[in-house]
């Protein structure tokens, strides 16, 4: 939609997945059960770790942390592209779409921060085991989640505020799912090229940063797991390492590629498939890959589902 230089957007039309009214269902079926199953899983997690004593320990604490992000991260932008592929609505106003924008990068800022701690987390378990209660206790866990909260609160603001200072009046088509600010900072008719920069700084200090952290603290990892005597306990390092790279990958690989990919000016899926990547599959995969698998909670989701069995008898 086309609008006059001298109107100011009122409302945004975010992108749609399909305008064939039989795959919008579709589509608003499968956000739901994606949806559904994440917030289950993580909220099964948080369950879990709390209810359970033997849990009670730094991985598990910054776990508990990260299934609750998780299950936020997921409740911004899915239900409300699920109702709107259902009910065909793509409209959201600028109030709405400035704490979608706010609350998205909040989130994600948070997730990648306490993906960064975790990587912390574990070179210390496995690196230095004596010190471990010492450099891991209660009151530095809490420390470093207050900073990811902080961190992602500060980022968020100063990147919403930024960004909504901008006119909007050449366009309200927002090419997106959800409102986020690459999409934004192409319908402005304001000078967007500070914004680009400081976009491009936020994710060489914060992503980049957070990702060589992680990467460092890994390589430090590996050559200790090789030293250990016995195999099998490699292979259990590494199948908790690797999947952890995997997804931190996946989420600054994709999101980079959404904020640094060239204008478009036409509506397409492709423009929607990134953002999916990491806004709605590293949620949604959290709970498996760093719960589901583990041996601790199936022993800890067994033993609660016994107890619920022998308290209905």
């Amino acid at each position: 939609m086309k609008m006059s230089n001298f109107t100011t957007v009122t409302e945004f039309l975010l992108m749609g997945f399909s305008d064939i009214r039989e795959l919008q269902i579709f589509y608003s079926f499968l956000l739901f059960l994606i949806y559904s199953a994440g917030l289950m899983g993580n909220l099964l997690i948080v369950m879990i770790t709390t209810i359970d004593r033997r849990l009670h320990t730094p991985m598990y604490f910054f776990l508990r942390n990260l299934a609750m992000v998780d299950a936020c991260y997921l409740s911004i932008t899915v239900p409300q592209a699920s109702f709107n592929s259902l009910v065909n609505n793509r409209t959201i106003s600028v109030t709405g779409c400035a704490a979608q924008v706010f609350l998205v990068i909040f989130m994600a800022c948070v997730e990648l921060t306490l993906l960064t701690v975790m990587a912390r987390d574990r070179y210390v378990a496995i690196c230095h085991p004596l010190h471990y209660p010492v450099i891991m206790s209660p009151r530095v866990c809490l420390q470093m989640t207050l900073t990811c909260l902080i961190t992602g609160l500060v980022y968020s603001a100063f990147h919403t505020g930024y960004t909504f200072r901008l006119s909007f009046c050449h366009s309200n088509v927002v090419h997106q799912f959800f409102c986020d600010i690459p999409s934004l900072l192409r319908i402005s008719c304001s000078d967007t090229f500070s914004n680009k920069l400081s976009l491009i700084a936020g994710e060489l200090v914060v992503g980049a940063g957070c990702y060589a952290f992680i990467i460092a603290s890994y390589v430090r990892i590996f050559s200790t797991v090789l030293k250990f005597p016995v195999k099998e306990d490699q292979k259990k390092a590494f199948s908790t390492c690797i999947p952890h790279i995997t997804v931190v990958s996946l989420f600054l690989i994709s999101g980079a590629y959404v904020y640094a990919q060239p204008p478009s000016d036409s509506e397409s899926l492709k423009d929607i498939i990134p953002s999916v990547f990491y806004t709605v599959i590293p949620p949604f995969m959290n709970p498996i890959i760093y719960s589901l698998r583990n041996k601790q909670i199936k022993d800890a989701m067994g033993t609660l589902m016994k107890s619920t069995i022998f308290i209905k008898k």
